[in-house]
């Protein structure tokens, strides 16, 4: 997260995103823009969906991480109502969740990203314990847990678990605000057959156009703009 308060924009955000695809393990910075979030806020999918993993005190928690670090601005609306949360309780429940994606035995040791994940902790556990471990430091430091606190104490400790500042016992800030970075650009940037990006915002602000069958051809005609809505693998488009 830059030092410098919150002038990235999300347009360059998702741009640079987008060329890490597909998404595991990047670092980045928290999504933000000079205008915060917008007055009126969109309508959430989040809003009715019952968790299959996070138990309802963890949910708030998830919500309220996502929308901070993608919230609603003047540039599309942000990963509470395209649904992020949802992507990620999902995956919570299938084999990346549970990391079997991954050679899960040890010896653990801190390494280069490029060498692969070295945590002994997976996904859903990590989730589970970050969650745990900041709702306890805020309760100690602010007397409330976390979805309860203002979004700029919000902001400010999600910086502080970026930089390593904060950690808990079991498990460190760090890893934790990595997991959740990832996790929530992964469910924007993802088709809405996964849950997130439910109305194709993201495809639609960076020019992505999903599946469509025509796009090869589109490509030996550079630097012009592609002039249909994107297409998700379930048919769900923007004209």
């Amino acid at each position: 997260m830059s030092h410098d308060p919150y002038i990235s924009s999300r347009r360059h955000f998702l741009k640079r995103s987008l060329s890490l695809i597909p998404l595991a393990a990047a670092s980045g910075s928290l999504l933000t823009h000079e205008a915060l979030a917008a007055e009126k806020k969109s309508e959430s999918v989040t809003e009715h969906y019952v968790p299959a993993f996070f138990n309802n005190d963890e949910w708030r928690t998830v919500i309220a991480i996502t929308d901070r670090l993608i919230p609603e601005d003047e540039l599309g609306p942000g990963a509470v109502s395209e649904g992020v949360p949802i992507f990620i309780d999902k995956q919570m429940e299938l084999p990346y969740g549970y990391g079997h994606l991954w050679y899960m035995k040890g010896p653990f040791a801190d390494a280069e990203p490029e060498l692969g994940y070295q945590s002994s902790s997976v996904p859903r556990e990590t989730w589970r314990r970050g969650i745990r471990g900041l709702n306890q430091w805020c309760h100690e430091q602010h007397n409330a847990e976390f979805s309860q606190l203002p979004s700029e104490t919000q902001d400010s400790i999600l910086q502080k678990l970026e930089e390593g500042t904060v950690n808990f016992r079991d498990i460190s800030g760090k890893l934790f605000f990595t997991q959740a970075l990832d996790n929530t650009k992964e469910g924007y940037l993802a088709d809405p057959l996964h849950g997130g990006n439910q109305t194709l915002a993201s495809w639609k602000l960076i020019g992505y156009p999903g599946a469509r069958a025509d796009y090869p051809q589109v490509l030996d005609h550079p630097n012009q703009p592609y002039p249909l809505g994107p297409v998700s693998i379930s048919g769900k488009r923007i004209i």
